[in-house]
């Protein structure tokens, strides 16, 4: 079943849009997926249907409307350095929690809810895990601002995906959130470098992607209450 982009206000009353795609078969419950940098891409697009085959109804904000609607960029040249702007000096992280909460709760009414983030969110996800409320589990990406928050402590179950070739990510950062030792926090490193879940991105490592999918689902089927 196809998605599409609808619109959605969020807590400030903007406007942004949400890639919402219904389950096929049974429901399992509800899930907000959380972009990259670069915006609801054909690659987001694509997880957001893969996930909705599994069984789950999906919600996808796009975070950066306010600054740029519609955007959706290429991973490297002039697209990247828009997307380091957006992320990094326009838009406020915090707004991007705020969202993701809002689509959260529009979710909860109907079952358990999940959150699942790639890159930027995938430190989302994590904050998902340890800040919002009416979230059964959260499963997060390669999020580089997860070392520098490995004091917050998961409500829920959470785990995490970091490749152990990250230039981005180097691996004593990742060390510091396995030190942590959250009883609710798994952390799984996997021999590839930044974005390998995207088969659009030189990264791209099938047998990481395909072993962290299967996780990611077994986290939502084990937390569906």
């Amino acid at each position: 079943m196809a998605g599409q982009m609808e619109k959605m206000t969020m807590s400030d009353g903007a406007e942004i849009g949400v890639y919402h795609a219904q389950p096929e078969g049974e429901r399992r419950g509800g899930l907000v997926l959380v972009q990259e940098i670069f915006g609801i891409t054909d690659h987001i697009r694509d997880l957001v249907e893969e996930y909705a085959a599994d069984g789950y109804e999906v919600l996808a904000p796009a975070l950066f409307d306010r600054e740029h609607p519609g955007f959706e960029a290429e991973y490297g040249g002039d697209g990247l350095a828009r997307s380091i702007e957006l992320a990094r000096q326009l838009h406020p992280f915090d707004l991007s929690l705020a969202d993701v909460q809002t689509c959260v709760d529009a979710l909860a009414p109907k079952g358990p809810v999940f959150v699942v983030g790639y890159c930027y969110g995938g430190s989302v996800a994590w904050f998902a895990a340890t800040r919002m409320n009416n979230v059964a589990a959260a499963s997060g990406y390669y999020g580089s601002l997860i070392p520098g928050a490995a004091g917050e402590v998961p409500k829920v179950p959470v785990i995490l995906h970091f490749g152990r070739f990250d230039t981005g990510i180097p691996m004593e950062g990742v060390e510091k959130v396995i030190a942590a030792d959250h009883p609710n926090a798994t952390v799984h490193v996997y021999e590839a470098g930044h974005g390998f879940n995207s088969d659009r991105r030189k990264d791209y490592h099938e047998p990481s992607a395909d072993l962290a999918r299967e996780r990611t689902l077994e986290l939502f089927e084990a937390n569906a209450r």
